[in-house]
């Protein structure tokens, strides 16, 4: 296993003992996974290839769920007020 991948399934393993945690700690905790996650993201995408990148994608996105329901959802209201306006 490469080290994208060990450090993807280490954040994987982090994130889930974030969740077993009091709920206030869930958004600050998942900022931080957020922001790690994301160059994390990168890196397995350039070392193991796309298909590799996007299961690591969809598995970012299970686990955090929540942030990218909210992150569609003000996508979605900024993209509907762009097209409002023309």
């Amino acid at each position: 296993m490469t080290l994208s991948l060990t450090l993807a399934c280490l954040w994987a393993v982090t994130a889930s003992a974030i969740g077993m945690l009091p709920g206030r700690i869930h958004w600050p905790a998942a900022y931080g996974l957020i922001a790690v996650g994301i160059p994390l993201l990168g890196y397995v995408t350039w070392e193991n290839g796309p298909v590799w990148g996007i299961v690591a994608l969809a598995a970012g996105v299970s686990v955090l769920r929540w942030p990218a329901l909210y992150f569609g959802r003000w996508l979605s209201r900024l993209w509907h007020a762009r097209r409002g306006r023309r």
